[in-house]
């Protein structure tokens, strides 16, 4: 070979493998871990994940940032836990009026970060990073300091707000900074059932179905940034709505459950539209998802980027059940969403904020392996920068990255996790090994949903490895290890004058 196209094919060969890899990052909305079938899910079908799962590495022990969407969505985008983070609750934006029954809201949007919040987008993009993000958003309306395209991102497609993402068939989606309207008709995301309209009659239903189902057009548009993107490094935020209700699917992939299992109407009232087979649509919609989810796995392949592309699949909370259960249709006993854990979304025992996690990477991440490692979102930044070959320091973060974790390596246990949430009473937690604190009643304020007791604050201590459940409290018998947690969670803690809990600060 002459001696210039031995330096060509040097060239070459650094570029290769210089390359930093794509990262496909999937949040899916309110699922639990035992709504997929490499969970342990016996009804709804998940072929893709559950593949993805086989290829790559599932944890079992993985925490979403919060109970709630808003404030966990913060800890996986900064890095910081709850107790450093901005948002730390769902909360409209304080110029918002309410959002309307219908159309596109005056103001819409939640409570924004500030401007000088570094998000992960806004870390990848020095190191050569294409950034996307289609779905739901939630850290800030059009227009705010936490709008989507003032924090990294190259391109969003999706909702906004919260609020108008309780409907899959809204009038319109964002486009970046604009917005496009869609072939649906309006009506409430609040709406239900008249008088005149039969709950036991299908086509009672129809009025709440539309023709562009927003899911749909979300993913679509996800794979043509990676098809248009294929010859740089990407990242590409997919925050999926599903499952979060309103319960809405289309009609084909509905009739893959209808007539499988007892499926009585849910007429609607409790705040989200009603539907003829809710448990039926709740986990076809789950499958659709999976089936995106393939499609965007088979066109990384067909792109040749399988080994240079990780795939991460989370979710942002736990599913609705105990203090939510019935609220909008959903059955979280009937499929064992929460992995038979206590409660769910809006607590922060374990029902309400343990996430299914996978991570896939093609020849570097071991096929099939499985880690017990306590993780959580604000781990992610740390993670992913170094899985991407960031020479720099880290931004401030509470997170520790569990890429060696990911390589197959030992690694040190972590100290200790901790989440705080002010809604519901106001409750903390502290994960320290196998021992968990959780601390209710912390705002002044009874809350019957939460069993409050006025100003009383509860305290429960866990053995999570004898007692995943947290069924037994043992705080009686371990005084000195309640005090030792409680110094950790006073340190943690910091006051914010937007979310306080008077009983911490």
């Amino acid at each position: 070979m002459k001696p210039l196209s031995l330096l060509l094919a040097l060239v070459l060969t650094l570029q290769v493998h210089a390359r930093q890899p794509n990262i496909v990052f999937i949040l899916a909305d309110d699922l639990g871990p035992g709504d997929l079938g490499c969970y342990g899910q016996k009804i709804i079908r998940t072929p893709n994940l559950d593949r993805m799962a086989a290829e790559g590495m599932k944890f079992t022990q993985h925490y979403c940032g919060n109970a709630v969407c808003a404030p966990s969505r913060c800890v996986l985008m900064s890095g910081l836990h709850p107790g450093h983070a901005f948002i730390r609750d769902n909360r409209q934006a304080d110029d918002a009026k309410g959002l309307p029954k219908m159309g596109k809201p005056e103001h819409e949007g939640q409570f924004p970060i500030p401007a000088d919040t570094v998000l992960i987008p806004q870390v990848l993009k020095p190191l050569g990073y294409v950034t996307g993000g289609f779905g739901k958003w939630g850290l800030g309306g059009p227009g705010s300091s936490g709008e989507p395209m003032k924090h990294g991102f190259d391109r969003w497609f999706g909702y906004n707000c919260q609020g108008v993402a309780h409907n899959f068939y809204p009038t319109y989606l964002w486009d970046n900074e604009r917005t496009i309207d869609l072939k649906n008709p309006p009506f409430p995301s609040a709406d239900k059932l008249r008088p005149d309209e039969d709950p036991n009659k299908a086509e009672s239903y129809v009025r709440f179905k539309g023709s562009e189902y927003s899911a749909d057009l979300i993913a679509e548009r996800a794979l043509k940034f990676a098809r248009d993107n294929k010859d740089n490094p990407f990242f590409l935020y997919w925050p999926t709505t599903v499952p979060h209700v309103a319960l809405q699917v289309p009609d084909d992939s509905l009739q893959e459950y209808v007539g499988k299992f007892d499926d009585p109407p849910y007429p609607g009232g409790n705040g989200y539209l009603p539907h003829f087979k809710p448990k039926a649509a709740y986990a076809a919609m789950i499958t659709r998802m999976d089936r995106e989810i393939g499609r965007m796995v088979a066109l990384i392949s067909e792109l040749g980027l399988d080994e240079d592309t990780i795939f991460v699949f989370v979710s942002d909370n736990g599913p609705l059940t105990g203090t939510h259960q019935g609220l909008a249709g959903t059955d979280c006993a009937f499929f064992n969403s929460n992995e038979g854990r206590r409660d769910g979304k809006g607590t922060l025992y374990d029902g309400g904020f343990r996430s299914p996690c996978i991570v896939r990477w093609k020849g570097k991440i071991k096929a099939g392996s499985t880690s017990d490692r306590v993780t959580g979102f604000e781990d992610w930044m740390p993670t992913l920068l170094e899985l991407a070959g960031a020479k720099e320091k880290v931004p401030p973060t509470d997170g520790i990255s569990f890429a060696a974790t990911l390589r197959g390596e030992k690694q040190a246990e972590r100290e200790f996790l901790y989440r705080e949430f002010p809604s519901y009473g106001g409750q903390q937690m502290l994960r320290m090994g196998e021992w968990k604190l959780v601390r209710r009643n912390l705002t002044g304020k009874g809350n019957a949903k939460a069993k409050g007791k006025g100003s009383v604050i509860t305290e429960e201590l866990f053995n999570i490895a004898e007692d995943p459940a947290e069924t037994k409290d043992v705080a009686a018998e371990h005084p000195d290890l309640i005090v030792k947690m409680k110094g950790i969670m006073a340190t943690e803690h910091t006051l914010s004058a937007d979310f306080p809990m008077k009983a911490l600060d």
